[in-house]
């Protein structure tokens, strides 16, 4: 799985600095539509990265807008960059948003969940257990796809230069027996052994820390190497999930993040929590 050549990544870049441009301009997105000869809606879905940009469309844009030769033809590989198709793309019915190319390029992860062991770190039986559970109505096909999909996914934690992944998980994760007993020991297992990982940092926030600042629902921060890609915040649902990127947004759950490591055990005293729950299951 390479990394560090996210096509999403790029996309989202050239995004902002387009968006930026016209702003440094003084132009409107409807001025920048007319000019081209486009929809003012065409133009706000390229600068949010909705959409994909052809590199002619970058070229008539940057027309407008006061950059010199080198900028230009910058932006131009820039958007040929971000038309590149990731690994993820062969399983394009299963992710069908921007959070998996945007995971492959992350410097780090910090994940919350209070229901669930998160999908990086879960084990097969353990995702097909939830996928049954979740979407009854699902042929066997569609949730064998679905954990193919997944178990792809997970070789980032096994990358030559994987993220920083920091995950904090409510006691409750590990209590709630998914697909069995042999099942979830077997979970339990897992967690014990990624979470000795060098690059992998576990906390367990226990039933006797009381109310806490994830209870409103999972969340994922995700930080990238370069300073032209600000870090964004992955807020989970049911069906699919939302992106915050506004910096006080970003800063209100990366305040949340911390009220939780403070609230967790320490990595150390989760391991051997986890440890003690696997031997009791029976």
């Amino acid at each position: 799985m390479a990394r560090g050549n996210s096509p999403t990544v790029r996309r989202r870049r050239l995004a902002s600095e387009l968006r930026r441009l016209r702003e440094a301009a003084g132009l409107t997105i409807d001025e920048v539509g007319d000019k081209l000869e486009c929809s003012a809606s065409k133009i706000s879905r390229i600068e949010t990265g909705h959409v994909g940009v052809t590199p002619r469309d970058v070229r008539d844009m940057l027309e407008l807008y006061p950059v010199d030769e080198d900028q230009r033809e910058a932006l131009v590989q820039l958007a040929r960059e971000a038309r590149k198709k990731g690994w993820w793309h062969a399983y394009n019915e299963v992710f069908t948003g921007a959070f998996v190319g945007l995971e492959s390029d992350a410097a780090f992860l910090h994940a919350h969940q209070a229901l669930l062991v998160p999908g990086l770190l879960q084990t097969e039986d353990y995702m097909r257990a939830v996928m049954k559970a979740i979407r009854p109505d699902h042929r066997e096909e569609e949730i064998e796809r679905k954990v193919a999909a997944r178990l792809t996914r997970q070789k980032l934690l096994t990358d030559a230069q994987p993220p920083e992944y920091w995950a904090i998980i409510d006691e409750a994760v590990l209590r709630r027996v998914v697909g069995g007993p042999e099942v979830m020991r077997g979970q339990l297992r897992r967690l014990i052994e990624v979470g000795s990982l060098p690059h992998v940092t576990l906390q367990v926030v226990p039933f006797g820390a009381g109310a806490h600042a994830g209870m409103e629902g999972p969340f994922m921060i995700l930080g990238f190497p370069e300073p032209a890609d600000p870090d964004v915040v992955y807020v989970e649902n049911t069906i699919s999930g939302s992106y915050l990127e506004e910096p006080s947004d970003v800063y209100r759950y990366t305040l949340m993040f911390d009220h939780l490591r403070a609230a967790a055990m320490k990595p150390a005293d989760t391991l051997l929590m986890v440890g003690e729950v696997a031997d009791g299951l029976t």
